[in-house]
């Protein structure tokens, strides 16, 4: 259950900014009324479970009520009316090894889902079996991980295989890092798998320097899904708030490599969809129109290797 503590975690953790910026950032100005328009939106960063099924579920805990609900596609679509969802990549929290295929069997019934990220943890002595089991399915792309599971991952040669396995069957790694060591973590483990694809979220952090050493190699792309955050409660709707941490991170990982993403239904903890879209939204308007279709759907598809 570590991991899905760390979900929730990491989505308060740097919510809290201290007064004198959130002064200076402009609270008073309303949510910007035009935004760029991509000509298509893929979110890559979206959870979805049964809360009502008998066996329950092990992620999200009931003492979230926020989030202890059945979440599916319907409930996503209509949080986020009236903005366009052209597709979403969803993310299995449960570490419950059938729940990948409750997760994919979702997916067959729903054409908003356009690929899934499953959770088998290296070093289950099933890894290889479930990873060729659930890729079978053409949706599947691959797993994620907490980012304290890197250190284990380093130490342990089986798991360190199971990762190059994974690398060599040309599936992904979404990895979700909070604090420092793990940005190091995550950096070795890509300099010991040179072939393995990443998606590190959620971005951005107050780490210059993990996001520095993060963005050094191509194969990792970025998540922008941990833009929103509270101050003294309140959330800031002014998208000048956030262009500091936003320009940080298209300066150090380049429009080529984020990618849109609303960690929906965990966001609303901070912030609804509508907050989360428009504060990106707003950030890209007046850059080049290329740089807006890269970051709404163009990486994604490179990163996920959807078919569209």
């Amino acid at each position: 259950m570590a991991d899905q503590a760390l979900m929730v975690t990491s989505v308060l953790m740097y919510s809290e900014l201290n007064r004198r910026s959130f002064v200076t950032a402009g609270l008073a100005l309303p949510m910007l009324a035009a935004a760029a328009q991509p000509s298509r939106v893929l979110d890559v960063a979206t959870h979805f479970y049964d809360t009502a099924r008998p066996q329950g579920v092990p992620w999200p805990p009931k003492n979230l009520p926020v989030l202890y609900k059945p979440s599916f596609p319907a409930r996503y679509l209509e949080a986020v009316k009236p903005y366009r969802v052209d597709g979403v990549v969803a993310i299995e929290a449960s570490p419950w090894l059938e729940d990948n295929l409750w997760l994919l069997t979702l997916a067959d019934h729903e054409p908003l889902i356009k690929a899934v990220v499953g959770n088998i943890a290296p070093g289950h002595p099933d890894f290889r079996a479930a990873l060729e089991r659930f890729s079978k399915h053409p949706l599947f792309r691959g797993i994620r991980l907490g980012g304290p599971a890197l250190e284990l991952i380093l130490a342990d040669a089986q798991k360190l295989a199971d990762i190059a396995f994974l690398a060599e069957r040309g599936l992904s790694l979404d990895v979700l890092v909070s604090a420092p060591p793990q940005f190091e973590n995550l950096a070795k483990l890509v300099a010991r798998v040179p072939s393995l694809r990443v998606i590190v979220g959620h971005m951005p952090v107050d780490d210059s320097r993990g996001m520095q050493l993060l963005a050094k190699y191509p194969s990792i792309f970025a998540k922008v899904s941990g833009v929103v955050r509270k101050v003294n409660g309140e959330v800031p709707r002014d998208p000048a708030f956030y262009k500091k941490g936003l320009d940080e991170l298209w300066s150090v990982f380049g429009a080529e490599r984020l990618i849109f993403a609303s960690n929906w239904p965990t966001c609303d903890l901070i912030a609804l969809y509508p907050l989360v879209y428009e504060v990106v939204a707003g950030y890209l308007v007046g850059r080049p129109s290329v740089e807006t279709e890269a970051f709404f759907w163009q990486n994604a598809q490179k990163a996920y290797r959807l078919a569209l």
